[in-house]
């Protein structure tokens, strides 16, 4: 009797513990909230924030764009939240750092403009970005502008512009 009371004890643990890091796994101005919670704006704020190191609204609005144009190419995801989780293309943690400062509040405003069809057009098509000051040797990827710390590429054909 003693080890099947072990065990249900146990696989109550198991299930409170499975259930704490599920729900605890995002944050928005300090507060957590389940990542299957995550609204398109919340996604949207979080790429800009990480990404543009909260250094302007151009920038912001550069990160955005971005995050737009690959929303509407049939290659990526269909969604902002999406196109934002998806592993290795934006900041590590994306979807689950604190925003802890003033910056949080310029994201929430330019992911509205943003999603209500605001788009840097420096940026044009371009579906990349890196630091700025990095050089990479890209064959297939045109530089188009540099905003908000980050250095924007279109990836073309090789020949064309």
């Amino acid at each position: 009797m003693r080890s099947s009371s072990l065990a249900r004890t146990l696989c109550r643990f198991a299930a409170v513990a499975v259930t704490t890091v599920s729900l605890g796994g995002c944050s928005l101005f300090g507060i957590n909230f389940g990542m299957a919670q995550l609204s398109e704006k919340e996604c949207m704020m979080r790429a800009m924030y990480f990404e543009s190191n909260r250094s302007s609204a151009e920038g912001m609005l550069a990160v955005g764009t971005v995050v737009m144009n690959r929303v509407n190419d049939p290659r990526y995801p269909k969604s902002v939240c999406g196109v934002v989780g998806q592993k290795n293309q934006f900041a590590q943690g994306v979807l689950t750092r604190k925003m802890t400062d003033s910056g949080a509040v310029l994201a929430a405003q330019v992911a509205d403009q943003v999603l209500r069809g605001a788009r840097h057009p420096g940026v044009r098509n371009a579906q990349h970005f890196h630091t700025a000051g990095l050089r990479f040797p890209y064959n297939n990827m045109y530089y188009v502008l540099e905003a908000g710390g980050n250095e924007f590429y279109e990836k073309r054909r090789p020949g064309t512009f």
